[in-house]
């Protein structure tokens, strides 16, 4: 079945070979098409070997979008961090103090930033004596028996042909919105974000801490392209997983270069610093699915360090793209004759009308039309079902990326309709209505009490109260002391139990 099929039987053969040829071809559609000359921008979750191993640095998605209840404002998210396991402490998930972590806009289509918004972050332990990340109930973001807290700064750069023209702090010591350990420890999380939302100057608005991750796909391509004969398909491979996100809501006419030319590019990226002390890119972000597809494994870590108006090297990739031919060769859907210009046309330089700029030089990055109003019903398909508002011109959280990706990849705009895709149509969590958007983390504690057991906190407000350090609204020497003599209480038991085990497991009386 080839996939300009579209009716009956072919056409269900086509749906479910989506998601094998989505996540495989889709990936291809985004990224191959993301390739051009200037194009680079890290795609999603392990895209690449050096950053896998440093997931605080790690850019896992990007989004920007007209703000749907807010439309004369403009909302970028980008996330760092994937598969956080939300019950993986004691050590939670926090972002790195050594990096840098930029969104860039570009305002005139020259694949240079012109704006660059850069967060940093600092930690702060309230008690080092502890292994725990809280010591108690957290109900606000001061709480005392939040231990371990982070703040951030944001500075905005302009830039002129990536020269600094002039920095401005926009935001001080805002704080992070903290992992969600679980229903004992935040009983009401919702709270905690809605504290974590902060206003600045001139009418933008911020976020930083812990989200559900947007992005829905089905991952298990990489298994041989779902086994190789479509045995594992449709489920949400990220589903209970959360992420690190950055949201801010810019007025669109701080970041527009005008009323007659509306088109914004947007990319993020992480800057680590490095043992002499000097910053190095280790990350980059536009479109999604690029890194992880459309370049082979020699190009993957300089793609990351790599940056939008230096990327010609990849113009391979993109036109000659790999994903195509594996699907063409395992599902025997024909790939479209190359080059793919129909890839570098869309996700390279926008769509012509849509969301390209006068005078565009060919770049990876996402590309929004500032101009165009929010659908009132978005589709998840956006462009290529009708809705302008949507994903290519942008990415929305609820924009079905991968199956629209992967309809373009295999040939939508160049005669071979198809209605392919992974069969993941919608995120498994409802997104918020007004901004950040964003769901809120899954907790770390997602089954129900044991049995016998109430819903009681006594003892976790002693736990806060024994643990509070000197200092710390309502301590004291006296809880200080039997803090310290609880402690040493507990490491008595804990030996003594363990001497009598070894001793009995030797067959001698205590």
């Amino acid at each position: 079945m080839t996939p300009n099929s579209r009716t009956g039987a072919g056409r269900r053969s086509l749906a479910t070979l989506i998601c094998g040829a989505l996540a495989a071809g889709g990936l291809a559609a985004a990224g191959t098409a993301a390739l051009e000359p200037g194009a680079a921008s890290a795609s999603s979750h392990r895209e690449a070997p050096l950053i896998s191993g440093t997931p605080q640095y790690d850019n896992t998605d990007l989004y920007a979008f007209v703000s749907p209840d807010k439309p004369d404002t403009t909302t970028i998210i980008a996330n760092w961090i994937p598969f956080e396991e939300p019950a993986g402490g004691p050590n939670f998930f926090t972002f790195a103090e050594d990096a840098q972590y930029d969104i860039h806009i570009d305002t005139n289509g020259d694949a240079q930033g012109e704006l660059l918004f850069r967060y940093t972050f600092r930690t702060h332990t309230k008690n080092e004596k502890t292994f725990l990340y809280n010591t108690g109930p957290v109900t606000s973001l001061d709480d005392p028996d939040l231990n371990i807290t982070q703040t951030y700064d944001i500075e905005l750069l302009k830039l002129k042909d990536q020269h600094l023209v002039s920095r401005t702090k926009i935001a001080d010591d805002v704080p992070v919105a903290p992992s969600n350990v679980g229903k004992a420890s935040m009983p009401d999380y919702d709270t905690l974000r809605k504290q974590a939302v902060h206003e600045l100057a001139g009418g933008a608005t911020t976020f930083a801490g812990q989200a559900d991750d947007p992005f829905f796909l089905d991952l298990r391509v990489f298994d041989l392209l779902y086994g190789g004969n479509l045995s594992e398909v449709g489920n949400d491979t990220l589903k209970g997983y959360n992420v690190n996100s950055l949201a801010l809501q810019v007025p669109t006419d701080m970041i527009a270069e005008s009323a007659e030319q509306p088109v914004v590019g947007i990319w993020s990226t992480t800057q680590r610093k490095n043992a002499k002390g000097q910053f190095t890119q280790v990350s980059r972000l536009g479109n999604p699915l690029v890194n992880e597809v459309v370049n082979p494994l020699k190009d993957k870590d300089t793609f990351n360090a790599s940056a939008p108006w230096d990327d010609a090297q990849f113009l391979k990739n993109v036109t000659n793209p790999e994903l195509p031919k594996l699907i063409e060769a395992i599902y025997k859907i024909e790939a479209p004759a190359e080059p793919r210009n129909d890839l570098v046309d869309v996700f390279l330089k926008g769509v012509e009308g849509l969301n390209q700029p006068p005078h565009v030089t060919p770049s990876e990055m996402l590309r929004l039309n500032t101009s165009i109003k929010p659908a009132a019903e978005p589709k998840r398909l956006g462009v290529l079902d009708g809705d302008n508002a949507g994903f290519p011109n942008g990415r929305r959280l609820t924009d079905d990326v991968i199956d629209a990706a992967l309809q373009v990849v295999e040939g939508e705009l160049v005669g071979a309709a198809n209605d392919l895709g992974d069969a993941v149509d919608a995120n498994d969590k409802e997104f918020g209505a007004s901004f950040p958007y964003l769901a809120t983390p899954t907790e770390g504690s997602r089954g129900p009490l044991a049995k016998g057991v109430d819903s009681g906190n006594d003892v976790r407000n002693q736990l806060g109260d024994a643990l509070r350090p000197a200092g710390a609204e309502g301590s004291d020497d006296t809880t200080l002391i039997a803090a310290s003599a609880g402690a040493g209480a507990l490491g008595i038991l804990l030996i003594g139990g363990a001497l009598m085990w070894w001793r009995r497991m030797r067959g001698r009386a205590y």
